[in-house]
């Protein structure tokens, strides 16, 4: 089959990649980065570079797929970065309706049930809506928990006050998810096309509480007594700011850990109970972490 695959050579899309050409489908990515083509081309596949901004591009490149694997690329430059996530969306959504596309596989979250209050999250449940507003397209929504590497955004504070934390709430429970386990899930719906209509798969690889999270970390970094700090929102706006992230970037990382920290972002993910569970649990990713924690 002929497949598109958004995302360039990221965290998911790489594995996927790889799962694809060795079941022998004809794979194009799509990059912005046109530094990429010949990495990308190493790999056997065809490089397609452009914006998913670019609505003529994204159709021209579709054409003829067989299936998509759409993602919204992260971009912290926008102004209002919820649109940005909407508006990208809805281009996939125009260019799958004019290139004729049947099949999607659409890289969502946890939470994308929440219109408002989940940050970006939120901007992914209006992704969603355009897609599944297409008529006579299959449409498999993924909605993965919180990425393992979503922990590298910790390092410097580890390194600088020996401390992790995050305004997720005492003791909360995270569901996790390593992006290998995410890229099987979507190599598996896509190799089998057997979804119809609009759907969801929930994907989590490991539940850990924010305590376990700290001791897990910290026993792989050799520093056995990292703690969990819980912070409000207003102290994580202000560190993040002081990292050199933008405001709207800030404000919506913070709402994101509050819908964590109520219980909503997983409420709908916890009333189904019917997650594809990966093969990595979050131990086994501790080694990872502690390798780019050494360099």
């Amino acid at each position: 089959m002929k497949i598109i695959v958004t995302g360039s050579l990221g965290h998911i899309s790489r594995p996927l990649v790889e799962k694809l050409t060795a079941a022998k489908h004809d794979v194009t990515v799509i990059s912005s980065t046109a530094d990429r083509k010949s990495e990308i081309e190493a790999l056997g596949v065809t490089a397609a570079i452009g914006s998913v901004s670019d609505l003529a591009f994204v159709t021209n490149t579709f054409k003829g797929a067989d299936a998509v694997y759409t993602m919204v690329p992260p971009t912290f430059g926008a102004s209002d970065w919820k649109q940005h996530i909407a508006g990208i969306g809805k281009i996939y959504a125009q260019a799958i309706a004019a290139a004729g596309v049947k099949n999607v596989v659409n890289l969502s979250s946890m939470g994308a049930h929440m219109p408002d209050g989940c940050g970006p999250v939120s901007g992914l449940y209006y992704v969603e809506q355009a897609l599944n507003a297409l008529e006579g397209v299959n449409v498999k929504h993924l909605r993965p928990g919180f990425f393992y590497y979503n922990f590298f955004a910790n390092l410097g504070m580890i390194k600088h006050m020996g401390i992790i934390g995050g305004n997720y709430g005492e003791g909360a429970k995270l569901v996790l998810a390593n992006p290998a386990d995410i890229a099987d899930v979507a190599a598996d719906e896509l190799s089998n096309l057997l979804f119809t209509g609009k759907s969801v798969r929930y994907i989590a690889s490991d539940e850990k509480t924010t305590d376990e999270i700290a001791s897990i970390l910290g026993k792989a970094i050799g520093k056995p007594e990292l703690k969990w700090i819980n912070f409000t929102d207003e102290d994580t706006v202000g560190g993040m700011l002081q990292n050199g992230l933008p405001l709207d970037v800030a404000k919506n990382y913070a709402e994101m850990g509050a819908a964590m920290r109520s219980g909503e972002m997983a409420a709908e993910y916890n009333s189904s109970r019917s997650a594809t569970f990966g093969k990595t649990n979050f131990e086994a990713f501790a080694p990872v972490f502690a390798t780019v924690y050494a360099k």
